[in-house]
């Protein structure tokens, strides 16, 4: 025999309600943290850069490197064949071992940033282990005759408020990216070629790795860069990012 079961119709209500509710409480929160990174800070609330002005059509192309010294050479090539600038992010400890090489990326006339001391997440550590982190990465660069390095990328992009304002009281700027080549994980040329070329607009900031650990990003890039040109995408360093995006806050302010 067949039961029949009846639901109150107060009890459907309320459970569509909550999972209303639910639904736009997790959409708001998914904004919130999708527009955390948006811009640098303002008097109140600390924010790190993961994009430029999306009405300029400069993007920029940057390296994370903490260990190795077998693929910088063939990155660097391939970055001068091209004709593309770039910023790289380096830690401390690597560039003390590599002053030679920290000497060539600076010849290229790329840009230099810093990512920590040590590759160590921020979020593993507390405040005092932070500031010393960052302290001793920006000593290790001055005592190399880098003086003016102010970006930093904290190890694995992991950080929160407090990183960006640890950041910001040592006078550095935090930057994110906002295109993942996922390069490190070593997919493939065709892989990685296809995720930068299909996610890439205009203001964006790429993430490549120049550590011994990827094999096919030379190999990508020797593809990927022409074909942005090709968009007419002007590839630059993140300060000009910055500088373009506080040119044209400017013109706003004045209009």
């Amino acid at each position: 025999m067949r039961r029949l079961y009846i639901i109150p119709l107060k009890k459907v209500r309320w459970s569509f309600i909550i999972v209303c509710a639910s639904f736009f409480a997790a959409f708001f929160l998914y904004l919130e943290l999708q527009n955390s990174t948006d811009v640098f800070s303002n008097e109140k609330e600390p924010a790190a850069l993961h994009t430029g002005d999306s009405s300029d059509s400069s993007i920029a192309l940057t390296f994370n490197i903490s260990h190795g010294d077998q693929q910088l050479s063939s990155i660097l090539k391939t970055l001068e064949d091209q004709k593309a600038t770039a910023t790289f992010f380096i830690t401390g400890e690597w560039a003390e071992r590599h002053p030679d090489l920290l000497d060539s990326i600076s010849e290229a006339e790329h840009e230099i940033g810093m990512l920590g001391y040590q590759y160590k997440s921020y979020l593993e550590q507390d405040s005092s282990e932070i500031n010393r982190d960052i302290i001793k990465a920006k000593e290790a660069f001055q005592k190399l005759g880098y003086e003016n390095v102010y970006l930093l990328r904290p190890p694995n992009g992991h950080f929160n408020e407090e990183v960006i304002k640890l950041a910001e009281q040592q006078g550095l700027k935090v930057i994110h990216w906002s295109v993942n080549s996922h390069d490190w994980e070593n997919p493939g040329t065709e892989k990685i070629t296809d995720v930068v070329l299909d996610e890439t607009k205009k203001g964006d900031i790429l993430l490549f790795h120049a550590s011994d650990t990827v094999k096919y990003t030379t190999s990508a890039l020797e593809q990927i860069i022409p074909k942005l040109k090709d968009r007419k995408l002007k590839l630059t360093t993140i300060s000009e990012l910055i500088s373009q995006a506080d040119v044209k806050d400017e013109q706003l302010t004045s209009n």
